[in-house]
């Protein structure tokens, strides 16, 4: 990222070795020889001994180590998780957590309707609503910078937006902290909805701090636990920066990006990376009413717990992506919980002015369904996903859709499972009509559903 190599700081010359000892001053007394050591009569070596395998307690270098016995090929195992809560000190764990396998066996992915918790009421003429959504708020319009820049300028110009969220978890009022970033110039901010979704339940203390370390309270204008998303609302805002939306649609795998947030309560913490992959399906949450399902800009950027909520930018510092789920080999769990490896995933930003735009209107948001379930779990083959159950009255069993139908595209687009056919779907609004290509025996044919909504 336009970072230039700096001789002077990274020498590559090898250091000539240096002798331990002077030699004598001119003139001194040379030291008398040292006497010949006695003789020793030669021992044989000790035998080294080979520890069985099991017995290890480190790793061993490739070359040293003693030949495994065959195994079969087994599946990958790829943990994905929500980087979202630590605790208020670094060493400090928080069970918000929760791990899903990156293909679920939720005993039938839903795209009918997950549990939607509204935490605004019906009334929207308060403090934090817009009745022209995105429209009626003042939005940046210009890029902090006029060209690609380096990590340490992208980090100058975006850190005065990013903030560090405290949340009441579990009665405590700073029990998880994230990150969050600054929208627009009325003091709405972006958070995940697994960040503060505790502290709505309850009606809990929410603590914004912004670069330069000043406290704000905030209050939930609305949130999606679907999309995963949460707007919060700062009264007092004057001294607050606001980010620039950019467009997840013109990145390129291989693109510099930088990612800035809270891990593990460190603040104003900045890492870079490139984007590794763009429309990776990806779910979290253990049960079908805590998932979240993401079109995901993957990207090795490092991300930890903490990191929830804050900005993915790219190199003219716009936020392309929200950070909110993270990978883990060899799984994982709440109490022992594994850190970056190089493989996190972020909300794309247009998602984020879909769903801002709802809850800026109504306190809610709105995911697509068509009224129906899908498989998921089991191996994968990549054939396409397939429906389980049509639910009566709904959009498709209009369309005409069975249960046992295969669908392997969405919009020409390819489907490879159950997951990947929720999040095509999701990546749509209710009104809009699709096109399915599914397979029905021997026979291909094409199905146009129009989409139902439900809120969450």
């Amino acid at each position: 990222m336009n970072d230039e190599h700096d001789a002077d700081r990274e020498p590559t010359e090898a250091f000539e070795p240096v002798s331990q000892w002077a030699p004598p001053a001119p003139g001194a007394d040379r030291l008398p020889d040292a006497p010949a050591p006695a003789a020793v009569a030669p021992v044989a070596p000790e035998p080294t001994a080979v520890l069985p395998s099991d017995q290890l307690t480190a790793p061993m270098a490739p070359s040293l180590m003693p030949p495994a016995p065959p195994v079969p090929p087994q599946p990958a195992d790829l943990t994905v998780r929500r980087p979202s809560a630590e605790g208020a000190g670094v060493a400090k764990r928080l069970s918000l957590v929760v791990l899903v396998a990156l293909v679920v066996g939720l005993g039938g992915g839903f795209l009918g309707a997950l549990g939607y918790d509204k935490v605004a009421g019906d009334d929207t003429s308060g403090s934090g609503y817009a009745d022209g959504g995105l429209s009626d708020v003042d939005l940046e319009q210009s890029a902090p910078l006029a060209a690609p820049g380096s990590v340490a300028a992208v980090a100058k110009a975006v850190l005065p937006s990013t903030v560090q969220i405290l949340a009441e978890y579990n009665g405590e009022a700073a029990g998880a902290t994230g990150s969050g970033w600054v929208m627009d110039a009325d003091g709405h901010i972006v958070t995940n909805n697994h960040v503060v979704a505790e502290a709505a339940k309850d009606n809990g203390p929410i603590v914004v701090i912004d670069h330069d370390r000043n406290r704000y309270d905030a209050e939930v204008v609305g949130r999606s636990p679907v999309y995963d998303l949460a707007i919060l609302y700062v009264e007092k805002h004057d001294k607050l920066t606001p980010a620039k939306l950019g467009y997840s649609r013109k990145l390129q795998v291989g693109e510099p990006v930088v990612a800035i947030g809270s891990p593990l309560s460190l603040a104003d913490t900045v890492t870079s990376g490139i984007v590794s992959y763009l429309h990776r399906p990806v779910t979290t949450g253990a049960t079908a009413s805590e998932s979240s399902y993401i079109d995901a800009v993957q990207t090795d950027a490092a991300i930890n717990p903490g990191n929830s909520g804050g900005p993915l930018v790219n190199q003219k510092g716009e936020v392309i992506g929200v950070n909110s789920a993270i990978a883990t080999a060899g799984g994982g769990s709440v109490d022992k919980e594994a850190g970056n490896i190089g493989v996190g995933f972020a909300i794309p930003v247009e998602q984020v002015r879909v769903t801002a735009d709802q809850i800026l209107k109504s306190g809610k948001a709105q995911y697509p369904v068509i009224g129906a379930k899908v498989k998921t779990g089991g191996i994968p083959t990549g054939d396409g996903a397939v429906l389980d159950e049509i639910l009566p009255d709904s959009p498709a069993k209009a369309a005409g859709l069975r249960k046992g139908d295969l669908i392997t595209h969405v919009n020409g687009s390819r489907v490879a499972d159950g997951i990947s056919l929720i999040v095509a779907i999701r990546t749509f609004q209710p009104g809009q009509s699709i096109e399915f290509t599914i397979e029905r025996g021997s026979e291909q044919r094409k199905v146009k559903v129009t989409l139902d909504g439900e809120d969450g």
